[in-house]
C-alpha cells in the first residue's frame, strides 16, 4: 500500500510540474512570435497559457503588448489593468500603467492617459519616458479641448447664419406678399377705374339719345300736319 501511495503522490507531481511547464511554454513560445512580429499568433499563445492560470503575472502583460501591436487598443488597456492590479511589483506595475497611458492616448482618451501616466511616476518617478508622455498626454489634450471649443464656435456660428438666412427669406416671402397684394390693389383700382368709364360711356350715349329725340320732336312740331282724308274710297 505505501508503495502505491507514494506512486500516485509522484504521479500528481508531475502533472502538476507537466502543467506549470506548459504555461511557461506557451508564453515563451508567445514572446518568440512577438519577438519575429506574429502578434496575431503570440496573443493565442498568451490567451492559451492564461487559459491555464488566469493568475498568470507575465500573461496578461504580454497579451496587452500583443493586442496593442494589433492596434486593438482598447482590449489592451484592459489587460494593462488585469496586469497592474496583479503585479505587487513597483516597477513592474508602473510599466502595464505606462502601457495602460499608451493605449488610452491611442484611442484619444487622454483625461484617462494622463491619470494612468501619474500613477506610473508615483511608483516609480525616474521615469522618464513616462514624464515624456504626461506632457504629451497633456498637450494632445489642450489641442483636442481647442478643436472642440472651434468646433462649439462654428457650429454656433452656422445657427447665426442660418438664422440670418432666415430672417432675410422672411423678409423677401413678406415683401413678395406685400407686392403681390399690391400689385392686387392696382389690379382692383384699374378694373374699378375701366367699370367707371364704361357707365360714363353710357350715360353719354343715353344724354345723346336723349338730345337727337328732342331734336326730332322739335323739327316735327315745325312741320306742317298733314290733311286728314274724310272720304272713303270704296
Amino acid at each position: 500500500m505505501m508503495k502505491i501511495f507514494l506512486t500516485l503522490l509522484l504521479v500528481f507531481v508531475w502533472l502538476n510540474y507537466a502543467d506549470a511547464q506548459s504555461e511557461r511554454s506557451l508564453l515563451r513560445e508567445g514572446n518568440q512570435q512577438y519577438k519575429k512580429d506574429k502578434y496575431s499568433d503570440a496573443e493565442v499563445s498568451y490567451r492559451k497559457a492564461l487559459e491555464k492560470n488566469k493568475e498568470l503575472k507575465q500573461g496578461a502583460f504580454n497579451l496587452g503588448d500583443a493586442l496593442y501591436k494589433q492596434e486593438r487598443y482598447a482590449e489592451a488597456a484592459e489587460q494593462y489593468r488585469i496586469a497592474a492590479q496583479n503585479h505587487k511589483d513597483a516597477e513592474t506595475k508602473a510599466q502595464a500603467l505606462h502601457n495602460l497611458g499608451n493605449a488610452l492616448v491611442k484611442e484619444q482618451k487622454f483625461p484617462e492617459g494622463i491619470a494612468a501616466y501619474k500613477d506610473a511616476l508615483k511608483l516609480n518617478s525616474k521615469d522618464v519616458d513616462t514624464k515624456y508622455n504626461l506632457e504629451y498626454a497633456k498637450w494632445m489634450l489642450q489641442q483636442q479641448r481647442q478643436q472642440q471649443q472651434q468646433k462649439q464656435d462654428q457650429k454656433k456660428d452656422q445657427k447665426q447664419d442660418q438664422k440670418k438666412e432666415d430672417q432675410q427669406q422672411q423678409q423677401d416671402q413678406q415683401k413678395q406678399e406685400q407686392q403681390k397684394q399690391e400689385e392686387k390693389q392696382q389690379q382692383q383700382k384699374a378694373e374699378q377705374k375701366k367699370q367707371q368709364i364704361s357707365k360714363e360711356d353710357a350715360e353719354r350715349i343715353l344724354e345723346a339719345l336723349k338730345n337727337e329725340e328732342k331734336d326730332v320732336q322739335k323739327k316735327l312740331k315745325k312741320k306742317a300736319p298733314a290733311r286728314i282724308r274724310v272720304e272713303k274710297d270704296w
